[in-house]
């Protein structure tokens, strides 16, 4: 089985030898979560619409579907409720204009921006336009603190509040942690951090260095790359998961007429596997898109964190998009050097070729954005269910409570490992 993720109500990479495992059948899916996930499709798809009309599509659309075979998508919104407390980062300043279907929002920004150095050496094509390390790695982004899109019981929290609270800082390592908050019991939500790049782009290199995701029942956390009025601006999910899961899976949403070509992992040069349609269209397929899994159990929770991590990579280019993950012991020694060589990385995890999906136009004016939720319309909704690569007990039997909400809000110490610790996100461009 495996779970994709959408946007909800209100808005909507390591060499491996390259496998074509078969489809799995809808007939290996318990009847028991098929059904609570049409049923979560159904009652997330209405109030998607509802909200979205009622806000004058002023806001992303978000929502949870289900693939017969394959299960639940999942979805998050761009911008919501208010985005503020980051810090003014001495790279340089940029105004944007971000659309609206209620006009044209200019807001002048600064962001950590650095020139090319000497550690993009001549024999890559990528130079660093933005990166984010050490002390200085909360500078140029954008803290959101709206009601949660996913309907997760989380209260994101602007800067001061965050660390203030102890859910922001930077650690003896230099590593970026973000927390959710741990009190041991809430009587409603937890707090919790959400941020966006204040940098902006259209293509390019992410690769992001992490020793520890969140992860536990209960906990969604994502890593991601969004673009404005979606799905116009198109949706690229580099990291998600939920619960114990150990499996990343990696999902595309577009506006209508981006489809990826083949289901065969071979065809297609990735490690992972298609586990969702063939129309990424988010609007024409409940809000699907195109989702792939790793066949990697260090790529996702436990045990990622186990092997402290690794490297996550997103390539944004004429060929397409694609996402590599390198563990901790095998990253290459061209990302080491600060000289980028995606070309010589092998089959990527996850890979959207543009010969069916025009990366430009699908895709544009995108920020990079870390979160992590508490329950809401995933980690919820499969609760009980089991039979996911590394879920092979569900929460409700291993924590002996009913539901998600109760367990979150009475287990504040069950929060401890739902952390991110990130050592740098650098994000490239092409030279040319």
């Amino acid at each position: 089985m495996i779970f994709f993720k959408s946007l909800p109500a209100t808005a909507s990479l390591f060499l491996l030898l390259v496998i074509d495992p078969p489809p799995i059948s809808a007939k290996l899916l318990p009847l028991a979560i098929q059904k609570i996930h049409h049923g979560a499709v159904h009652r997330t798809h209405n109030l998607a619409r509802d909200l979205r009309l009622a806000f004058g599509g002023a806001l992303a659309s978000r929502a949870v579907s289900a693939k017969a075979s394959n299960g639940v998508v999942y979805c998050k919104p761009r911008k919501q409720g208010v985005l503020g407390g980051g810090h003014s980062g001495g790279g340089g300043n940029t105004t944007s204009s971000v659309g609206t279907s209620r006009g044209t929002a200019t807001r002048t920004k600064t962001t950590t921006i650095a020139s090319p150095t000497t550690t993009s050496s001549p024999s890559s094509p990528w130079k660093v336009a933005a990166s984010f390390s050490g002390s200085n790695f909360f500078d140029g982004w954008d803290f959101f603190t709206g009601s949660d899109p996913t309907q997760g019981i989380v209260n994101y929290v602007d800067e001061n509040t965050a660390r203030s609270s102890g859910l922001l800082e930077i650690n003896s390592a230099g590593n970026a942690v973000m927390r959710v908050e741990t009190t041991p019991t809430v009587s409603a939500n937890r707090m919790s951090v959400r941020i966006a790049t204040q940098y902006q782009y259209t293509g390019g290199l992410l690769v992001m260095d992490s020793v520890h995701m969140p992860t536990g029942c209960g906990i969604w956390p994502a890593f991601w790359s969004d673009g404005p009025n979606w799905p116009a601006g198109g949706e690229i999910d580099i990291i998600e998961g939920v619960n114990d899961y150990t499996n990343n899976q990696a999902t595309i949403h577009t506006n209508v007429g981006c489809t990826i070509a083949s289901t065969s992992s071979a065809t297609l040069a990735i490690s992972g596997s298609v586990i969702g349609g063939t129309n990424c269209a988010a609007l024409t397929t409940g809000n699907q898109g195109c989702g792939i899994r790793s066949s990697s159990a260090t790529s996702y929770g436990p045990g990622f964190n186990t092997n402290n991590g690794g490297i996550y990579a997103m390539k944004w280019d004429s060929t397409g998009i694609a996402i590599y993950f390198f563990p901790r012991t095998s990253i290459p020694a061209d990302i080491t050097a600060g000289a980028p060589l995606p070309d010589t990385w092998g089959a990527a995890q996850a890979r959207w070729p543009a010969a069916s999906c025009d990366p430009f136009t699908f895709f544009n004016n995108h920020q990079a954005i870390f979160d992590t939720t508490l329950c809401g319309d995933w980690a919820a909704a499969v609760w009980s269910s089991s039979g996911i690569p590394g879920q092979e007990q569900s929460c409700a039997q291993r924590t002996g409570v009913a539901t998600c909400e109760a367990f979150v809000r009475a287990n504040g110490a069950s929060m401890a490992q739902a952390y991110w610790e990130i050592k740098n996100l650098t994000i490239y461009q092409l030279k040319n």
